[in-house]
């Protein structure tokens, strides 16, 4: 594989797409992905399918050893961002400069690492108001890049929003 990698968080009822779809481009472009999660050694999605082992647990990764964040969404944000190595690893990666991609209800995870204000993105319009009243200056579009802070709304913008990580990423 590639010189670069990056993180993705997962917990349970993850959204399948939405962790999927990008752990497979990366792969493909050669860039090395870690699932790094909270708890369970598999999680399963919120449909009850697809399921992903992790490959670490949060307290065992540093942001340092990664190029980019991937956090997916579903209901899995809601967990992850209860755990303050999560919401570290997050504010560390960003104020680093590397890549921060999150789609659908993942923007939970920057909100409570607190690092949207004064920002433009983008989510699934159910945490729009969440986003909002973080700070956010939110757009209705399928991927928003702001720097490096990548957001899309859904599983329908995978492709922009996979275009717009891995150009950030320079692959």
């Amino acid at each position: 594989m590639g010189s670069r990698a990056v993180l993705i968080f997962a917990a349970n009822y993850y959204e399948e797409l939405e962790l999927w779809y990008p752990k497979i481009r990366l792969e493909e472009a050669g860039v090395r992905t870690v699932v790094a999660g909270i708890g369970d050694q598999v999680c399963l999605g919120k449909r009850g399918s697809y399921p992903v082992t992790i490959d670490r647990h949060v307290d065992e990764v540093s942001a340092k050893d990664f190029d980019g964040l991937i956090i997916p969404g579903g209901y899995a944000p809601d967990l992850l961002r209860r755990s303050a190595r999560v919401l570290t690893l997050t504010r560390e990666l960003f104020e680093a400069g590397k890549p921060v991609g999150f789609i659908c209800h993942a923007g939970w995870v920057p909100i409570s690492a607190g690092i949207v204000r004064g920002r433009r993105g983008t989510s699934v319009s159910a945490i729009r108001d969440d986003l909002v009243n973080a700070g956010l200056l939110w757009e209705d579009a399928p991927v928003v890049v702001d720097g490096n802070l990548i957001s899309s709304r859904t599983p329908a913008d995978l492709g922009p929003f996979m275009r717009a990580f891995l150009a950030a990423l320079g692959v």
